[in-house]
């Protein structure tokens, strides 16, 4: 976010007299720049100049040395009196006495000292005490305690700032002259608005807010000749997107420089103060300039540079060392300034649009400068400082974009800042390799805005918007044809200029209007299941939660899906948020269990979550067709496309780990059983109206990971499997951090959703008839499944019985081996009249002989 000081920003816009900060945000956010912070003043009250009179190291008791000075602070000089008067009145004229730790100065230096009763940035207030056996009266400062560096070893020496000791005297306000006095607006620029990273554009919005006088600092005339200066060549194949990757780079040479000359101090503190520290006459200026007009410029030691200098992409293998003395190795995709020394274009020197390299930045010996100013393609730059997280100040410029025209002005601004203050001279003849295409005119009616925006907007009004910010505009009968400035390449079409028009008529002039919703439209059959759904899972007790559908590879063998596993065809991310995530979920429980690791590692011990969602699968990427010729698109080419891309089903899963009950005075905590989960997918079904299928296995169809093999249950519909329930695997509970025996189901929910729709759900009526009950204790081979003998009672109780259930599950030596006992619960009623003993008789055998026949079971 752009910090823009006060009085910079006034040099190229009138602000309006009497206009404070907060006036000034306020304008600016009229025109849609939102204010972040205002900074004001660091510092309160006195801070002066200072002349050290006298210094006198001292060893303190703690092994410290320390300097105890006399300082000459003029008019706050100390009154004679009590407590402040010097050691020896005789030695020393009328002064203030401070202790320093620091010794990075002598007597005579011009230093700066904050006296009692003022306030350095922290807040950290200033006043007079004893210390190391003196009277301290205020402090002599570094340039970290006044917030304008990160130096804290050394207090400030004017004269080594750049400051004429002939100009400076003792008392003299220090908040004026270090430019502390300085408010700051910190703004939030968005993705479109890249020229307001710069003080030219942040002006220009301010001059549209208010109609203040704006004068461009870019309209400064470009002297010399441009021609065959030095050799510049573009020979960018783009061999990614098809994109040139450069189409405009100018160069120029300044000979003579002084590399020891200093920054002046009003350079200094602008740029400190909007967030770049000082580092070097030729590097401040390159920044001064690109925070002022917004193109980013880059100095090269010409004598380290061998010509000519080549734009190109990378080569496999290719390696450069960045400004920050790291090695990085290139992509095919990055695009390379290059030089010559070891062949044409051989030796990377730069990553167009990031960094410059290390070997041919400019250093204290440089006396020849080689200055670039050039266009970057913002997709190429975006996407290399991402693969690098290598974000720098100039590419969040070039990748929002940057007006074509500015290099060789930006380039003749910087120059000019050198010369004036480390001399040199400019050479006459400088390169411009132009390839920048012409801007398009768009074709707008000239009523679209009101139509989009609901504002009667007359013509001249939107002429005048548009003319405002750039644009040439002609009349074609009711049609605008717009030609949007060089600095917007934002506005592409007619919608963008109608942004234009309404920000600049006032966006408080837009009228506040509730839309009237069409009568005869409700929930979809799909919303309203999967509202159903959300709300069955909460009452059960569960927290709805979302969770960031990205994960790494890593997640998939976490979760212990083989190799072949369908889950494993995932989708990848070509432009990852994250290079640890690249990967888009194939399963919902892949990333609902952060959600759960969260929770728990901020302290909670019980936690039961879920999530409705999206998971993707990898079928059909890149392969999506087009499916009309004509200008409409039909239904059937939609549900074309539909087919075509990556498969998204929508899912439900939940997690739950610790307790289902805590412990209370009235009884034990009671612990998520597998069980649970399932009891969850009943809920999910009769939320969704519909039935499934329960088998122990998903047979041989479908792995059962990252479940526990013999405690999952998996469901299906219509012969297709669409989810499971159980504990998760305990190898799966330990490379995720859960809790051991951690129980989670998940479902489709799409198959269910489409199962149900169109299906009538009515009520059963409440029965008056006498309900009659008999429990079975069946001996069956222990690989029967209690949900198939279920159906086998239900099926032979031929309408009577109501309903069955398992109540008691038991396997020992009385049994037998290879046999288990299953005890069932059986209901039976008929619907008009309460049944006989004979008719509850004859469905128990019914029942027995089903359970015989089907599953070899007898009655223990």
């Amino acid at each position: 976010m752009p910090k823009v000081p006060l009085s910079w920003l006034a040099e190229s816009v009138s602000l309006v007299p009497g206009s404070t900060p907060e006036d000034v945000a306020a304008a600016l956010a009229r025109v849609g720049l939102e204010e972040e912070g205002i900074h004001g003043p660091g510092v309160k009250g006195p801070l002066v100049v200072g002349r050290v009179i006298s210094q006198v190291k001292e060893t303190a008791s703690n092994g410290k040395t320390i300097n105890y000075c006399r300082v000459d602070v003029g008019e706050h000089n100390d009154p004679e009196g009590p407590g402040h008067k010097p050691d020896n009145k005789e030695s020393y004229p009328t002064s203030k006495g401070i202790v320093c730790g620091a010794h990075n100065f002598g007597e005579g230096d011009w230093v700066v000292c904050v006296l009692p009763g003022a306030e350095l940035p922290g807040p950290f207030p200033i006043s007079g005490r004893k210390t190391y056996g003196h009277w301290s009266d205020g402090m002599i400062c570094s340039a970290r305690e006044l917030g304008l560096g990160d130096d804290h070893d050394g207090i400030i020496v004017l004269t080594e700032m750049g400051f004429d000791a002939s100009e400076l005297t003792p008392g003299q306000d220090a908040i004026a002259l270090l430019g502390l006095d300085e408010s700051t607006i910190e703004i939030n620029v968005t993705p479109d608005r890249g020229y307001s990273f710069s003080i030219r554009g942040v002006a220009r919005e301010y001059s549209h807010a208010t109609g203040a006088s704006f004068t461009d600092p870019a309209g400064l005339e470009v002297t010399g000749t441009a021609g065959a200066g030095f050799e510049i060549l573009i020979e960018d194949q783009a061999p990614v997107r098809g994109t040139v990757g450069c189409d405009r780079f100018a160069a120029r040479v300044l000979r003579g420089f002084d590399p020891s000359a200093a920054s002046p101090s009003w350079m200094r503190s602008r740029l400190e103060a909007a967030g770049m520290r000082s580092i070097s006459l030729a590097v401040d200026v390159t920044n001064y300039v690109m925070l002022e007009l917004g193109q980013p410029l880059h100095a090269y030691d010409l004598a380290k540079v061998t010509a000519p200098i080549v734009v190109r992409r990378a080569a496999a293998g290719e390696r450069i060392v960045t400004l920050d003395d790291a090695t990085r190795a290139l992509d095919a995709e990055d695009l390379l300034i290059t030089d010559s020394e070891g062949g044409h274009g051989a030796r990377p020197i730069g990553i167009a649009g990031v960094m410059g390299g290390a070997t041919t930045e400019v250093s204290e010996t440089t006396t020849d400068i080689l200055l670039e100013a050039a266009h970057f393609d913002p997709i190429t730059v975006a996407r290399t400082a991402r693969r690098h997280k290598l974000g720098s100040e100039a590419s969040r410029r070039f990748e929002r974009g940057v007006d074509t025209v500015l290099p060789p002005v930006a380039i003749e601004r910087a120059l000019r800042l050198m010369q004036e203050f480390g001399g040199g001279s400019i050479e006459d003849v400088y390169t411009d390799v132009d390839d920048v295409a012409a801007v398009e005119p768009i074709e707008m009616d000239a009523d679209y805005p009101a139509r989009i925006v609901g504002v009667d907007y007359s013509v001249e009004q939107v002429v005048d918007s548009l003319t405002q910010v750039g644009c040439e505009v002609s009349h074609d009968g009711g049609v605008l044809i717009v030609t949007a400035p060089t600095w917007r390449p934002d506005l592409e079409g007619p919608i963008n200029l109608v942004e234009e028009v309404a920000r600049l008529q006032g966006y408080e002039e837009l009228p506040s209007m509730l839309p009237i919703a069409p009568p005869g439209r409700g929930y979809t059959h799909s919303q309203i299941v999967r509202k159903s759904v959300a709300r069955s899972l909460a009452e059960a007790g569960l927290t709805q939660v979302l969770t960031y559908p990205f994960v790494s590879p890593q997640r998939l063998d976490d979760l212990l899906l083989p190799e072949d596993d369908v889950r494993r065809d995932v989708v990848r991310l070509a432009n990852p948020i994250s290079a640890e995530m690249p990967l888009m979920r194939p399963a919902v429980l892949a990333t609902l269990v952060d959600a759960v690791k969260v929770n728990l590692g901020r302290g909670a011990q019980d936690v039961a979550v879920y999530e409705t969602g999206r998971a993707y699968l990898s079928r059909h990427v890149g392969e999506i067709p087009a499916t009309y010729s004509g200008t409409q698109i039909t239904p059937d080419d939609v549900e074309r496309l539909n087919d075509a891309i990556p498969g998204q089903i929508r899912r439900v899963a939940g997690v739950m780990a610790g307790h289902r009950v805590q412990s209370g005075w009235d009884g034990h905590a009671t612990a998520w059983k597998w069980t649970d989960a399932m009891a969850m997918v009943e809920r999910v079904e009769r939320a969704a109206g519909v039935v499934l299928e329960i088998t122990p296995d998903a047979q041989g169809r479908f792995t059962t990971a990252p479940f526990h093999p013999g405690r999952v249950a998996i469901y299906w519909l219509e012969g297709t499997i669409v989810g499971a329930a159980g504990e998760l695997h305990p190898k799966v509970c330990e490379n995720l951090g859960l809790p051991a025996r951690t129980v989670a189901f998940e479902l489709q929910l799409d198959p269910m959703i489409d199962e149900s729709e169109g299906v009538l759900v009515t009520a059963s009526p409440v029965s008056q008839q006498v309900l009659a009950k008999e429990d079975f204790a069946f001996v069956v081979p222990a690989d029967v499944a209690a949900g198939d003998l279920v159906a086998a009672v239900l099926e032979a109780g031929d309408g009577i019985v109501e309903d069955a259930k398992v109540f008691d599950v038991y396997a020992g030596e009385q049994i037998g081996e290879g046999k288990k006992s299953l005890a069932v619960n059986v209901k039976m009623r008929d619907a008009d009249h309460t049944l006989s003993a004979d008719e509850v008789l004859e469905v128990r055998h019914a029942i027995i002989a089903a359970a015989g026949e089907k599953f070899g079971a007898v009655l223990r």
